[in-house]
């Protein structure tokens, strides 16, 4: 095919949109930027629709063997020149390669826990820079899923992808209402412990062996009172200089290292 040279193809402006929610909505459709990021989402099985490549920016060792790989694949392969290309990414880190792949659509059925299950449900979180990093600390410590609770962003959000280096494909998750993900937690036997500034024992106290959700709430209004029962742990980190809480994805990493240190002991 023809090498792209406007920013005005109806290619290039169909996948820009792919920014916005809403038109990932509407098209049923993502956009992942980066050979690491687009390696990890093809072993996850994404279905891929079409590429953009920019042979200039290629990364010699990543980027080409991924492109022999689209190539090999369903997706259409458009060449795009460097000033297509940066229209077409984001950030400040442009490889050469981008892709559209159909949205995945995980559910939480599709959640299998290994026994004893250990999840992390994040509620309410608005910036998906730290929906990324929370999948990051999940992915490194084992956990077998996250799930979004009354999700303030959607999972496939360009930056949440970016975020998570990948790990968002490989990782089981799932979006959810508290109405929907509370009772399942029940159902399944998992215990609900939720991380509060106002929470009674520090994290240190609480048993994580047992089958756990560690919940956390947004920085700017922590959990809702649909995380506050007589079933629900609430715990909390102690806190020694002037602030009063840790930015939600540093909270998620140091409860979920701690759970997986408790499992290994």
């Amino acid at each position: 095919m023809a090498e792209i040279t406007s920013t005005r193809n109806s290619r290039v402006k169909a996948a820009v949109r792919l920014r916005e929610r809403r038109h990932r909505e509407k098209q049923q459709r993502i956009i992942i930027d980066g050979s690491r990021e687009i390696t990890r989402a093809l072993d996850a099985g994404v279905q891929p629709v079409e590429a953009f490549v920019c042979e200039a920016m290629l990364d010699e060792f990543d980027g080409l063997g991924l492109i022999d790989r689209l190539r090999a694949s369903v997706a259409e392969v458009h060449e795009a020149t460097p000033l297509v290309f940066e229209k077409l990414s984001f950030g400040h880190r442009a490889e050469g390669v981008l892709l559209v792949a159909e949205m995945p659509r995980p559910t939480l059925e599709g959640i299998q826990p290994t026994e004893p299950a250990l999840l992390g449900v994040v509620e309410g979180i608005e910036k998906p820079g730290n929906v990324g990093a929370v999948l990051r600390s999940a992915d490194g410590a084992g956990l077998d899923a996250v799930v979004l609770a009354n999700p303030g962003t959607d999972l496939f959000n360009p930056n949440a992808i970016r975020a998570s280096l990948g790990t968002i494909f490989s990782m089981p998750t799932a979006a959810a209402s508290n109405d929907e993900l509370i009772p399942w937690l029940r159902s399944a036997g998992i215990r609900i412990v939720a991380a509060r500034v106002d929470g009674s024992r520090p994290y240190t106290e609480i048993d994580f062996r047992r089958p756990t959700a560690i919940v956390l709430g947004s920085e700017a209004h922590g959990l809702s009172d649909a995380w506050q029962a007589d079933d629900i742990e609430a715990v909390h980190l102690p806190m020694h200089g002037h602030a009063d809480s840790l930015n939600v994805a540093a909270t998620a990493a140091v409860l979920f290292y701690e759970a997986i240190r408790q499992r290994q002991t």
